[in-house]
């Protein structure tokens, strides 16, 4: 089997897990995609090179491709530092899977790549890049950018003990938990169930906020708020039952994001 076919074969498996798997709902349409990416770096030159790969090469090929916005962040406080995030939309799971693929036959990304790309053994552009494939939830099917200004972003994880726990708290998010989110005045980007991925289950989601003073006044407003409360006493939905780990980062946008 060619490799790209293999890739196609094992996207179509993961997208049909939404439709089939532990009681999910058949994907829409309209609903995107997500690949989160996480560049793992040594501080000095690999930094430079990669915002300019982002900048010069990767963006604007993933522009053509149809795939916006596409969000780069630096991470400022959480494990692993100097690491970059990248968040790439699409409408397919397959698009997203063969990526690589692609972005190897576009002539102007390869040429603007090159010294990212090929960097030899000795000199490499990174340490290590993992991938994680998402999909967007039905309450919130597709990134909403912040306006434009100084900001900072906060990327919460939720891992579950078991795939009907993890599917509980996919469903309190829909039903109740991202209207109240908003109400209160929580800003979120995306929230994206993860298909494929390390730590699984779990579902990951991006908020915005124009810096920590706010982001503190703000989830304060959250869990002081009459449904939150309400809704988060409810047996089904008991952090105890359906959460067993919450990894929290702190990021800032690279110069070249367009989230």
């Amino acid at each position: 089997m060619e490799r790209r076919d293999f890739v196609t074969s094992a996207m179509v498996i993961a997208g049909a897990a939404l439709s089939v798997g532990e009681g999910r709902a058949t994907v829409p349409a309209s609903r995107e995609f997500y690949q989160w990416r996480k560049y793992s770096l040594q501080t000095g030159p690999q930094l430079v090179s990669t915002q300019n790969y982002f900048e010069h090469a990767l963006i604007p090929a993933l522009n053509r491709m149809a795939m916006a916005p596409v969000g780069t962040f630096k991470l400022e406080i959480g494990p692993e530092t100097p690491s970059y995030y990248l968040l790439i939309p699409a409408t397919s799971v397959e698009t997203l899977g063969t990526l690589d693929l692609q972005l190897a036959e576009d002539a102007e990304f390869m040429k603007a790549a090159t010294a990212f790309w090929e960097a030899p053994a000795a000199v490499p552009s990174f340490v290590r890049v993992e991938s994680w494939l998402l999909s967007a939830f039905s309450g919130w099917p597709k990134i909403i950018a912040p306006k434009a200004g100084k900001r900072i972003f906060q990327l919460r994880t939720y891992e579950s003990a078991s795939y009907a726990a993890h599917t509980r708290k996919v469903l309190m998010f829909n039903e109740a938990e991202i209207g109240i989110f908003t109400r209160t005045g929580l800003t979120p980007v995306f929230f994206g169930d993860t298909l494929i991925g390390s730590r699984m289950p779990s579902l990951t989601y991006m908020l915005t906020f124009a810096d920590v003073a706010e982001l503190n006044a703000k989830w304060t407003v959250f869990v002081n708020d009459p449904a939150w409360k309400e809704l988060s006493q409810r047996p089904q939905y008991a952090d105890a039952e359906i959460v067993s780990n919450i990894s929290n980062l702190y990021l800032s946008p690279l110069s070249c994001s367009q989230i």
